[in-house]
């Protein structure tokens, strides 16, 4: 009974000082959106069943060609939007229990730290001190009956190109 979330950094949308609008509409900007395409050869080996991303565009827009690729939809989540790591903790977790499920998670940089410290803290998970979280760059996530034995870090692919 095992299974795999893959908690994944949105890619590279800009400087958000610099956007006027709403920030849950702020987009990829055109190195996200090449790093969103990478995204696919390297997180499509997994068998992805199921892609979860927060409810802002570039969230949302990192995870759609991984999703294409997978023959699924894009589902926007409330429990993955910024500040929200304590929701998104229960959905990993949720998710860690359900035998042969290999889901993405697309969320935001200040929840995927806190996330982290949790499954430290509660599943007594071996992890770095400083915990890595590039725009783009993922968290795989194995987990056994429910409960999270290891967490590796992957890379953000590279932008340029």
């Amino acid at each position: 009974m095992s299974s795999t979330v893959l908690l994944v950094r949105h890619a590279r949308a800009g400087d958000k000082d610099h956007w006027e609008g709403d920030d849950m509409a702020r987009p990829l900007d055109r190195e996200g959106a090449h790093q969103a395409k990478l995204l696919v050869d390297m997180l499509g080996g997994f068998g992805v069943t199921d892609v979860l991303s927060s409810p802002a565009l570039r969230c949302r827009q990192t995870v759609e060609p991984l999703a294409q690729e997978a023959g699924t939809a894009v589902v926007a989540d409330d429990r993955l939007r910024e500040e929200r790591a304590g929701d998104a903790f229960e959905l990993a977790a949720e998710l860690g229990r359900r035998d042969g499920c290999s889901a993405v998670l697309c969320t935001h940089g200040d929840v995927i730290p806190a996330v982290l410290r949790r499954i430290r803290a509660d599943h007594h998970l071996e992890l770095p001190q400083v915990l890595r979280c590039a725009k783009g760059g993922t968290w795989v996530l194995r987990s056994e009956r429910g409960r999270f034995l290891s967490a590796d870090y992957l890379e953000a692919p590279s932008a340029a190109g």
